[in-house]
């Protein structure tokens, strides 16, 4: 089954830019999904499992950097199914 997720990342950090920048490039180095990058969210299509498994390792590396360095940072998803 096919399905979207569309994500914006909120880094609780001065320099955000290069944080969202960061998470969206390793979801486009996922050659089985399309990615849309936005100015306020980017959009993932594929199919069910490759796109959670693809959002659930860039929300952890995300999360795990950003905690390394004492800081925070918020996730908005919202998932549109089946495609």
């Amino acid at each position: 089954m096919d399905i979207g997720v569309e994500i914006s990342l909120y880094p609780l950090a001065e320099r955000f830019a290069p944080l969202i920048h960061e998470c969206i490039e390793q979801l486009t180095a996922r050659p089985e999904l399309k990615v849309v990058p936005g100015s306020l969210s980017t959009q993932v299509y594929g199919e069910f499992e490759q796109v959670f498994t693809a959002v659930r390792d860039a929300v952890r590396a995300t999360l795990e950097g950003r905690a390394a360095g004492g800081g925070k940072a918020a996730f908005v998803l919202r998932i549109l199914g089946p495609l």
